[in-house]
């Protein structure tokens, strides 16, 4: 079986649980590392699967690999080869497929719980899912609905927190956070976090409270979204 790619846009932001689902099901996968200068494939024809994690940059921003990711994704798409999207990785998958990715009303930093739309393709996704989840948020961005793409996910913050088309699904949350990886952002994003006046933001010591049994119950949700996703593997 030829591996899943996984898209890495920032060192900080590798992918975590997700590899951990991959490697449970004994799914080869490799790390294509965008922030040490990897080249990104021309050809998704190379791996049976696409994910592509966060990043603190924008896709709107005048970056030299930007263009060609989302090249990749339609290309992608456009072959059968499944792509995931985590945060930055769901607006590079809305702007590749005709949606837009604009600044969200507020900023969205934290644990924070999204609804599963009332449609037969978010009741598919997240079948093993209740009515709504938390998962992990930071981002100050959002994305429109491709067109005909199917809206999934939604928070108060931000109406747009999923979408599916065909194999494919983007999130602008992330299921893949680990205990370290939330660590980490924590210590990384503190002076963000202590200047915005958001009400969607959360303190560090909100964000880390009861933190291990949130992402046991995340990771429930992410076991579930990610078996869904690699069902769609290409197996040859």
């Amino acid at each position: 079986m030829k591996p899943v790619a996984i898209f890495r846009h920032a060192a900080s932001e590798g992918p975590a649980y997700f590899a951990t689902c991959l490697s449970r099901q004994d799914i080869p996968w490799r790390v294509v590392k965008i922030d040490a200068g990897e080249p990104v494939p021309d050809d998704p024809r190379g791996f049976s699967g696409m994910a592509f994690m966060g990043g603190p940059m924008s896709v709107n921003d005048d970056l030299p690999w930007i263009r060609t990711v989302l090249d990749l994704i339609r290309a992608g798409v456009d072959e059968g080869v499944p792509v995931i999207g985590h945060c930055l990785g769901g607006q590079l998958m809305a702007k590749a497929l005709g949606g837009e990715v604009a600044r969200n009303p507020v900023k969205e930093i934290g644990w924070g719980r999204v609804a599963v739309a009332d449609n037969p393709v978010a009741r598919d996704w997240f079948a093993f899912a209740p009515e709504s989840f938390v998962p992990f948020h930071w981002h100050g961005e959002t994305f429109s609905i491709p067109p005909g793409a199917t809206h999934v996910l939604s928070s108060s913050y931000c109406r747009n927190q999923g979408f599916v088309m065909g194999r494919n699904l983007a999130m602008q949350c992330h299921v893949e956070m680990t205990e370290e990886l939330v660590s980490a952002w924590c210590e990384s994003g503190a002076r963000e976090i202590a200047r915005s006046k958001s009400p969607a933001v959360q303190t560090v010591d909100a964000i880390k409270s009861d933190m291990n049994v949130r992402l046991e119950e995340m990771h429930r949700i992410a076991d579930g979204v990610y078996a869904r996703w690699m069902q769609g593997l290409k197996r040859q």
